[in-house]
This record gives C-alpha cells, structure tokens and sequence, in this order.
C-alpha cells in the first residue's frame, strides 16, 4: 500500500497542531481529513475509509478518551488504529491511554524527525 492510498484522521481543536500535524502527513503522501471535535471526527467516519486516527486528548464537546470509547466500541471503527497525540505528558498518562484502547501514543510537541516514522509503525501494524 502506497502512502497516497492511507487516509489519516487529525481530531485535533488547536489551530497550529492541526497545521503542522497535516502538513507533515501531506509531505509524506498520506491523504488527511480534520476533525476539529469527536463529533466531526465521528460523522467523517462515516463517509470515509480511515486507516489511521490520530487523536489529541484535550478535545472540546467530547474529550478524547470518550470518542476513543466509542470508536473502541464500534464495529465499524474499532479496528482503525488510534494514536493518542496529546500535550498530557505525565508519567502514567501513555499507560493510561494505552489502557484506555489507544495503539500508540506521541506527546507533543512532537518531534518532527521521529514522527514519520511513528506514523509508519502504526500503519505497518494495520497492512
């Protein structure tokens, strides 16, 4: 599967992270949809083949340990692998939303030099 071929879901509130994290998987080749709240991002799975969901944890309206929830919970959806993209960098926090049904996790701010490549394994891990 080429990257032109992978659709990512960014749910993501904060202008700037929305930027950057798009760009970056633009200039990778990947094909991306924005959510700016759960409700957005669960409406778009509806229309869309996701294979990759990055999910910030600090979301307005539904936060994201209950949208992962529902996406957890959902036959449609509960087998695209979600990362949790989120500033939350106390100890324990990656546990946690591992736990909670994340499949990875990158605190931000990200590193840009490693994030394609922690993009890559969780893509690998679905194809």
């Amino acid at each position: 599967m080429s990257n032109s071929d992978v659709n990512v879901l960014v749910v993501e509130d904060n202008v700037f992270n929305m930027e950057l994290t798009v760009d970056l998987l633009k200039s990778y080749g990947y094909n991306v949809t924005k959510a700016e709240d759960g409700y957005i991002a669960l409406e778009k799975l509806k229309n869309i083949k996701i294979d990759l969901i990055l999910l910030d944890m600090q979301l307005p309206k539904m936060d994201g340990l209950e949208l992962l929830s529902k996406l957890k919970n959902d036959p449609e959806t509960m087998n695209i692998p979600v990362v949790a993209l989120t500033a939350h960098a106390m100890l324990g926090d990656k546990k946690r939303f591992i736990d909670a049904g994340c499949d990875g996790y990158i605190s931000k701010p990200m590193d840009i030099y490693k994030f394609k490549s922690q993009i890559d394994q969780h893509l690998n891990n679905d194809h």
